[in-house]
């Protein structure tokens, strides 16, 4: 059994907004997804995470979004994943 989460939010927001306050950054999210382990390794190297359009690689122990897919495309410029 995996020590891993099973299970995230990401959140995408734009590049400006700041800070790590999860009621903020749900305020400031234009789109968010709960994903959920695939038992995988994503070509990042961390586990891979998947649901509601996304497709995520993260770092369990930073709780760093490492590479994105949002409906199969890279996230356009100005915008950043946070988890929450």
């Amino acid at each position: 059994m995996s020590t891993h989460p099973q299970r995230f939010e990401i959140l995408v927001v734009p590049e400006h907004v700041e800070g790590r306050d999860a009621a903020h950054l749900a305020e400031s999210a234009i789109r968010s997804a709960v994903v959920e382990a695939t038992g995988e390794t994503g070509a990042s190297g961390y586990p891979r995470y998947v649901g509601e359009g996304m497709e995520a690689d993260i770092d369990p122990e930073t709780r760093t979004v490492e590479a994105l897919l949002v409906d199969g495309a890279e996230l356009d410029y100005g915008l950043s994943a946070r988890i929450r």
